[in-house]
């Protein structure tokens, strides 16, 4: 049984008989007396100019207005999408070098440095720049570092170790490995300065301490015999220019001034 809805009584004398408070609708504007309160406001505020146009014509202004807030607000949403889609595309980048790090953890720790090295690679190559990478990024190359000191290339080494701490200078485990990879290079000098660095950001640090006071000897030693061979190659060149004049740098004595600690030269036949 299908259900109608009727309509009251009340509300029958309401459509047949006209609204006789409503105001007569203005000259050229028709109404079909259920105005609405913009469409009324908008016809009493908006004058017209004698032609008929002045309300279409400021009709138009207004929506031209809307249209310029829209197209602003559409400007900001693509703007914010974009934000967005840069933000997404950097996470899922991280999340792929991250992915390719721990890979590369597996394969250092079963000692297949090669492969380790691929990974690590891999994993700076896909991480996204700027800032919010930075951290991987370094973690790599230091774990680069450690599969060459692994392979006996310290140069490698030292390279790998300088981009980390380019990336993030406090890295103690970096300096480190730079500081051991010199030491095998016999870079005595660098390697103490790597190690002081540490000292600097670790007081407590007693590995780089004792290293410190075990390559001091070795610099001093290296220094002095790097003296020793540029004061061989100076004779050399003396002697082949004063051997013209039969002569030669043994003619020639250095002699200390006790009082202000500079020498002089006595020439001896």
């Amino acid at each position: 049984m299908a259900v109608i809805e009727e309509e009251s009584a009340g509300a029958k004398d309401f459509k047949s008989k006209p609204n006789s408070a409503a105001a007569p609708a203005p000259s050229g504007y028709g109404s079909d007396g259920y105005e609405t309160a913009s469409d009324t406001e908008l016809n009493d505020s908006v004058p017209d100019n004698g032609n008929g146009t002045g309300n279409r014509n400021n009709v138009s202004v207004i929506k031209n207005g809307d249209d310029e807030v829209s197209r602003e607000v559409n400007e900001e949403e693509r703007q914010e999408m974009t934000e967005i889609s840069k933000t997404e595309a950097n996470e899922k980048a991280l999340a792929k070098a991250d992915d390719a790090k721990l890979e590369g953890n597996s394969l250092f720790k079963a000692g297949q440095y090669e492969e380790a090295l691929s990974k690590y690679e891999i994993a700076i190559q896909v991480a996204p720049d700027g800032p919010s990478s930075s951290e991987i990024r370094s973690m790599c190359h230091a774990n680069r570092a450690a599969c060459f000191s692994k392979l006996g290339n310290y140069e490698e080494t030292i390279k790998e170790c300088t981009k980390a701490l380019e990336l993030n200078p406090t890295y103690m485990k970096a300096l480190l490995r730079r500081g051991e990879a010199r030491e095998k290079l016999e870079q005595y000098e660098e390697s103490i300065a790597d190690l002081t660095k540490v000292l600097e950001l670790d007081p407590s640090n007693d590995q780089a301490r004792r290293s410190i006071i075990r390559l001091k000897p070795l610099a001093d030693e290296k220094r002095e015999k790097m003296k020793e061979e540029m004061i061989g190659k100076l004779k050399e060149m003396g002697n082949s220019i004063l051997g013209r004049f039969g002569m030669s740098v043994d003619n020639f004595k250095a002699v200390k001034d006790p009082n202000t600690g500079s020498y002089s030269l006595s020439f001896q036949r």
